[in-house]
């Protein structure tokens, strides 16, 4: 069976990614969007008060805003990682853990990927009791024990949210206190379902086909301990990983994607956004625009593969030339 084609393939669905997926399928364009998770860095925003529009919104909450605008418009949305991206002929195909996506052109937008814990099991077992983000999959472990490592503020809400489904919740940090604010942890303690684990460094996950296990050590006294869980949801920040694009777009020495000021990379039909670029400015209204830019700079490049002519006119409407005619598009 033939796969299917989509006119745009965006990677990353935090801010950058959503926003270009929004004007990328206004615009007519088969789009999917394939993220690793739901909302990406705003998910350590717990509340944001410089985005337009809004005194006051958290993180996740704006991104599930865009993702909905998105999905009404008809863009679809897997969660997967994209380990690999490579040119077929006028096609782009980017490989996942799940499966491959084919597309004419494509947007980088995956920002800063989730750190991981680079422990043995870990690698073998993403997405089969692994995860990286608690509100994409938490309530697919409802009655069940998992384990949640992280800290802060955000660990604490990604705690809340696992206590609200899960039969049991391992909170694993490696301090003596996951939070500074005590009555919070109390308040989050009272529910009865949450365990704290602390001064741990997990050493490995254990599991055949799925996670069955997470063996953390004591960093005092060195003493290791078996968390008998069915997942483990790691939640310890975000780092630049743009390995796989080594080589097919230009980097700069920080491994960030260089883009001109229409978003394009140094490989034509390839399309970058957010915090994933060069421009040292990294804010989510910033990253929602140039997603805007991008998504733009790809339905005319898509148009163009197409055999169409598009001219920018003006920031709502734009000419769509098809021989000797002219057609005005709404943005």
């Amino acid at each position: 069976m033939e796969q299917e084609v989509y006119d745009v393939l965006v990677v990353g669905a935090g801010i950058a990614g959503l926003t270009a997926a929004l004007y990328a399928v206004r615009q007519g364009l088969r789009t999917l969007v394939v993220g690793a998770d739901l909302g990406g860095q705003l998910l350590l925003a717990p509340e944001i008060q410089n985005y337009p529009g809004f005194e006051s919104v958290r993180g996740f909450e704006l991104a599930k805003r865009v993702e909905a605008q998105a999905r009404a418009f008809g863009a679809e949305i897997v969660f997967d990682e994209i380990v690999e991206l490579r040119r077929e002929g006028n096609a782009f195909v980017a490989r996942g853990l799940n499966g491959e996506y084919r597309a004419l052109s494509v947007i980088l937008a995956c920002g800063k990927a989730p750190k991981e814990l680079g422990v043995p099991g870990e690698g073998e077992l993403k997405g089969r009791g692994v995860s990286y983000c608690v509100v994409c999959d938490a309530p697919l472990f409802r009655g069940r024990t998992v384990a949640l490592v992280g800290w802060g503020y955000h660990g604490l809400e990604n705690a809340g949210v696992l206590a609200s489904h899960a039969k049991k919740v391992y909170w694993v940090f490696p301090g003596e206190k996951p939070y500074e604010d005590e009555e919070a942890v109390q308040a989050l303690l009272a529910r009865g379902n949450v365990e704290l684990v602390p001064r741990a460094q997990p050493v490995a996950i254990k599991g055949e086909k799925r996670v069955e296990a997470l063996v953390v050590r004591d960093r005092a006294t060195g003493e290791e301990r078996v968390l008998q869980v069915d997942g483990v949801f790691v939640e310890i920040g975000y780092e630049p990983k743009t390995g796989f694009l080594k080589g097919f777009v230009q980097l700069n020495e920080r491994g960030e994607v260089v883009v001109d000021r229409e978003c394009r990379t140094s490989q034509p039909g390839v399309f970058a956004a957010g915090d994933v670029t060069d421009l040292p400015y990294k804010q989510a209204v910033i990253a929602a625009g140039m997603g805007a830019i991008a998504a733009l700079s790809a339905y005319r490049y898509v148009m163009e593969l197409k055999g169409r002519r598009v001219a920018a006119v003006s920031d709502w409407k734009h000419i769509e030339r098809r021989g000797g005619a002219q057609l005005a598009l709404k943005l």
